[in-house]
């Protein structure tokens, strides 16, 4: 099992900010989160060790009110992600010491909204969301390692909503660093 801190590095694309109602100015940028995975390790075959399992990953990020022109101020606004998956991983390495890569394909949701406001749909759309990334692990006690992990999140478009496009199809890495138990 992986538990990781994360940063994940949230987009200003135009397309999305204008799903929202928001300017790029508003957007959060960088925040934190948590990710986590487990996996059973089914057979090996030559140097590679086959693993199924999940992953979750929620995230946040939140940008205060901010001055955009000497005449407009930005709202506070908070974006969300929260994603969870069955996996495929491929390691490679010893007991001691392994690399991995790993995907799966779930579902998320992401949300961005201004503070006090209500969620618009697309903040409470369930997207199907490709997840894939690879890491290591370096053990230090027979059960106990630390980890590093690098993920990618490929977000499909969202729906229109009303006079609003989608948001788009989107890819958001986000970094990660922890434990592993075996």
């Amino acid at each position: 099992m992986d538990l990781h801190g994360t940063i994940p590095r949230f987009p200003d694309d135009p397309q999305l900010t204008a799903s929202r109602g928001l300017l790029a100015a508003e957007m959060p940028g960088s925040g934190f989160g948590l990710h986590a995975s487990a996996n059973v390790y089914v057979f090996r075959l030559k140097a590679v060790t086959f693993g199924l399992g999940g992953d979750a990953a929620i995230a946040r990020a939140h940008h205060g009110a901010q001055p955009i022109s000497s005449t407009v101020t930005g709202r506070p606004v908070t974006e969300r992600f929260t994603h969870i998956a069955p996996e495929l991983s491929l390691n490679f390495g010893t007991g001691n010491g392994w690399s991995y890569l790993s995907g799966g394909v779930g579902t998320s949701t992401w949300s961005i909204v201004p503070d006090g406001e209500a969620p618009l749909n697309g903040d409470r759309e369930r997207l199907e969301t490709i997840n894939y990334g690879g890491g290591a692990r370096w053990f230090a006690k027979p059960h106990l390692a630390f980890s590093v992990d690098v993920r990618f999140y490929a977000i499909y478009p969202g729906t229109p909503d009303e006079a609003r496009p989608g948001s788009p199809r989107t890819t958001l890495l986000i970094l990660g660093g922890g434990i592993s138990v075996k």
